[in-house]
C-alpha cells in the first residue's frame, strides 16, 4: 500500500527530474543554438528559457517547499521552515515581482554578487556579447536598472552575511544551488541512497574550492582591468565564452550531478561566492554552539549535516563548530534531541542578550 509520504516523495522526485531535464534541454538550446538560429526561433527559445527560469522555477519552489515540509513532518524543523520561507520570498521577488515591475526578465543574472559571475561587468563593456545582445532590448535605462538591482542585491548579501553569517545567502537567498538543496532535500539523491562524503573526497573538494575561487577572481580582475582601460591582452570574447563553458560544465552540470548521485549541497563545497562568504562569516563569528545542554552522542547531527561536518566530536566537548563548510542550514540544530545545538553569530549573540 502506497502511503501519503511515499506518494509525496515520488511527486517530489518527479518534479526534480522534470526540473533537471528541462534545464539541460533549454540551456542547451539557449547557450548552444539560439545564437545561430533565425530571429524568430531565437526569440522563442529566449522566451521559453525566461518562462522556465522565472515562472516554472518559482512554482516548483512553492509546491516542493510544502511537499518537503509534509514529508519531514517534524515540528522541530524550525530553521528548515525559515529556509523554505526565505527561498519562496526571494523567488517571488527575483523571478516574478522584479521582472514585472522593472520590465526585465533576466534579473536573476544579477542576483548573485561577484566573484560568482562577471555578468554585471560584461554589461558595462559596450563591445561584449552580453552588452550587444541586451542593449537593443533594454536600452540605456534597462541596463542601468539591471546594474542598480545587482548593486542592491550585493549590498543585501554582504551586509546580511556580516550580520547573520553564511546562512543568510546559502540557506535563505541562493537561487542557484542553495534553494534546491533545501526545497528538494528529501528527494536527493535521485538514483540511490544518500552516500557519505569520504574524507578523501572532502579534501579534494576543499582544494577545488580554492582553485575555483582563484579562477573566479581571475575573471573578475580581467573585466575590471578591461573596463579601467588598462592595456591587457585582447580576446575578451574568448574569455567570456570560457566563462560560459565553465558555468555550464563545472557548475550547472556538476551541481545537478550531485543532486542525482550524491547530495544536494555538492556544489556548495566549491562555490566561489560561498568561499568568500565563509571567510566573511568567520569574521562575523558564525558558529554552531554545542553546549546549551548535554550532548548524548546520538550522531544525528553528523548524519543530517549536508556538508559532512563532524559536529558530534565538537559537541562532546562543548566546543563551537566553526567550519568554513558550514552553510548555516540548521539541520543539525533542528534534529538535536537534547536541543544542545544553536546557530549563532556575533550580532545574534548581542541581540539575544537584549
Amino acid at each position: 500500500m502506497v502511503t501519503n509520504r511515499t506518494l509525496e516523495l515520488r511527486i517530489l522526485k518527479t518534479i526534480l527530474w522534470i526540473y533537471i531535464i528541462l534545464c539541460l534541454i533549454i540551456a542547451g538550446f539557449n547557450y548552444g543554438y539560439a545564437s545561430r538560429a533565425t530571429p524568430e526561433v531565437a526569440s522563442f527559445i529566449t522566451k521559453f528559457w525566461n518562462f522556465y527560469e522565472n515562472w516554472l522555477k518559482t512554482i516548483f519552489i512553492v509546491i516542493c517547499s510544502f511537499l518537503t515540509l509534509r514529508i519531514i513532518k517534524d515540528k522541530r524543523s524550525i530553521m528548515r521552515k525559515k529556509n523554505l520561507i526565505g527561498f519562496i520570498i526571494v523567488a517571488l521577488v527575483v523571478h516574478i515581482a522584479g521582472p514585472i515591475l522593472l520590465d526585465n526578465k533576466d534579473l536573476y543574472f544579477f542576483s548573485m554578487p561577484m566573484p560568482w559571475t562577471t555578468t554585471p561587468l560584461q554589461l558595462l563593456y559596450p563591445e561584449s556579447h552580453f552588452y550587444l545582445s541586451r542593449f537593443p532590448i533594454w536600452g540605456v535605462a534597462g541596463i542601468s536598472v539591471a546594474l542598480i538591482f545587482y548593486l542592491c542585491m550585493s549590498v543585501v548579501v554582504f551586509a546580511g552575511t556580516l550580520l547573520f553569517g553564511r546562512r543568510w545567502q546559502c540557506s535563505t537567498l541562493c537561487l542557484f544551488n542553495g534553494f534546491a538543496a533545501e526545497v528538494f532535500a528529501p528527494a536527493i539523491p535521485l538514483v540511490s541512497k544518500r552516500k557519505k562524503m569520504t574524507p578523501k573526497l572532502i579534501k579534494f573538494l576543499s582544494i577545488v574550492r580554492w582553485i575555483f575561487l582563484l579562477v573566479a577572481v581571475f575573471f573578475t580582475t580581467y573585466w575590471i582591468l578591461l573596463l579601467s582601460g588598462v592595456p591587457i591582452a585582447s580576446g575578451f570574447q574568448i574569455i567570456s565564452r570560457i566563462e560560459v563553458y565553465k558555468y555550464l560544465i563545472t557548475e550547472l552540470l556538476m551541481m545537478m550531478f550531485f543532486w542525482v548521485a550524491f547530495i544536494g549541497r555538492g556544489y556548495c563545497y566549491y562555490c566561489p561566492l560561498g568561499t568568500v562568504l565563509a571567510l566573511i562569516s568567520k569574521w562575523a563569528g558564525q558558529c554552531i554552539v554545542t553546549n546549551k545542554t548535554k550532548c548524548i552522542q546520538c550522531n544525528k547531527c553528523n548524519i543530517t549535516c549536508p556538508m559532512a561536518i563532524d559536529i558530534q566530536s565538537q559537541a562532546q566537548n562543548g566546543n563551537p563548530v566553526t567550519s568554513l563548510r558550514c552553510v548555516g542550514c540548521g539541520h543539525c540544530v533542528d534534529i538535536c534531541p537534547t536541543k544542545t545545538l544553536s546557530y549563532n553569530t556575533n550580532i545574534l549573540t548581542w541581540l539575544s542578550k537584549k
